[in-house]
């Protein structure tokens, strides 16, 4: 599909480097016609040679060609020798990259991800974070990839210290439910941060990868998943350039200030355990149709006031809190509030993963006794889809529906990060 030759364009265009050869993509695009902004994201299947050179001579030539950025991931070498004490046997580097060109074809800036997912074996980390910034007619850029969303450096440091309007970023995303769906993260991440997230996943069900969409301080402004088919489809939005100028930009919130000011309430102690992929969180039922509860871990309290629109039998839901580690070798602090589904009717099953819900909400509000500033509020309906519109974060730091819920509910949750808690990396310890 071509794009209209009378706007002004960048396109993010993702080529997975895990699979070198059939490679499902997704590709986004800006298409700029004043005066306001608008974004496409479409998902195709691609072939490419898995050679540096023809790949960054087509994607040169695409981006000269059309007068658009292209943005692309794909694999970079760096030769070394035993100058180099941490110089590979093979005498080269491999680096996860993303690549920019710019609307005459030119190379304005390389990223090296620095945070690699487990299975990225291929791929050697960079000594150093990289803060990888261009400018556009169009806003300041930064770009980052998959798995860097998850850390500090470099995807808070683009935000807060090199004031990106606008994050570009490819990704290969396995859907893990009941919290880190890609669109259900990955649009939390442009609220809490503010700032505008375009998101490309491969689209390769087989691996759980779906999901992508166009995301801003404000919410979803087009995004699409699918499960079932490996069928492409085409977003169009428009977003702001400059999102932190916009007279709808979010006011800055303190997430702690409402839950602090609230006294425990009794029978917050008829609480249970349950694990959410191996992490441990403390459950409390929600017995009624609606009521206000209390669930406690470590430094953080959770408080949910709720009203279901009718109490079926058939479901329970849960209110947990999660403060600690997570992950087996790379171990990161999370500080976690949930209103969740269970599975089923038997506790034991809560935290595992579910896709479905029969349960409308007529109102919710949530907040936490967070310790950071990080935090990232999440909505997700039956079905694995967003509620754009549906729900807003007060200053006090309350994530509450605005009316009631249009769909069943999953979950509404408040995923917060505490960086500076985090362990060591066990693989960079030795670079």
């Amino acid at each position: 599909m071509g794009l209209p030759k009378t706007c002004a364009c960048a396109v993010l265009l993702v080529l997975s480097a895990l699979e070198p050869c059939a490679l499902n993509t997704d590709v986004a695009a800006i298409l700029l016609a004043s005066p306001k902004d608008a974004l496409v994201l479409m998902e195709k299947d691609h072939y490419f040679g898995f050679g540096p050179a023809p790949v960054q001579e087509r994607l040169s030539c695409m981006a000269r060609n059309n007068s658009i950025y292209v943005v692309a991931n794909i694999g970079d070498k760096k030769l070394c020798d035993s100058s180099d004490p941490s110089c590979p046997k093979d005498g080269r580097y491999q680096y996860n990259t993303d690549v920019v060109f710019d609307a005459q074809g030119k190379l304005v800036a390389r990223y090296h991800k620095y945070n690699l997912f487990r299975s990225e074996t291929q791929f050697d980390y960079p000594k150093e974070p990289e803060a990888v910034t261009f400018e556009t007619p169009f806003g300041k850029f930064g770009i980052f990839t998959c798995f860097d969303i998850l850390f500090y450096e470099p995807a808070v440091v683009l935000v807060n210290k090199m004031q990106v309007d606008t994050v570009l970023f490819p990704t290969a995303w396995m859907n893990v439910l009941p919290f880190l769906t890609a669109i259900e993260f990955h649009s939390a991440w442009a609220m809490g941060m503010g700032v505008n997230l375009l998101s490309a996943n491969t689209h390769n069900t087989t691996s759980a990868m779906t999901g992508s969409g166009l995301f801003t301080p404000e919410g979803p402004a087009a995004y699409h998943y699918d499960s079932a088919t490996e069928e492409g489809c085409l977003l169009l939005a428009e977003l702001s350039a400059h999102p932190r100028l916009s007279p709808t930009y979010p006011p800055a919130v303190n997430w702690s200030l409402h839950a602090t000011s609230i006294e425990k309430l009794p029978g917050e102690n008829n609480t249970f355990s349950g694990t959410v992929r191996k992490d441990i969180f403390t459950f409390r039922e929600l017995r009624h149709k609606d009521g206000n509860c209390t669930v406690c871990q470590g430094d953080l309290c959770c408080h949910l006031v709720y009203q279901m629109s009718n109490k079926r039998r058939d479901e329970v839901y849960v209110l947990g809190a999660f403060d600690g580690l997570h992950g087996s070798l790379i171990k990161y602090h999370w500080q976690i509030c949930t209103l969740l589904k269970c599975p089923s009717t038997n506790l034991s099953t809560c935290g595992q993963p579910v896709e479905t819900a029969q349960t409308k909400f007529d109102m919710f509000s949530l907040s936490g006794t967070f310790g950071t500033s990080y935090v990232f509020p999440e909505v997700l309906y039956s079905g694995v889809q967003l509620a754009p519109g549906e729900f807003e974060v007060l200053r006090n730091g309350r994530l509450k529906s605005k009316h009631g819920t249009s769909k069943p509910l999953i979950t509404a949750t408040l995923f917060g990060r505490l960086y500076g808690k985090d362990q060591p990396h066990p693989l960079r310890i030795s670079l």
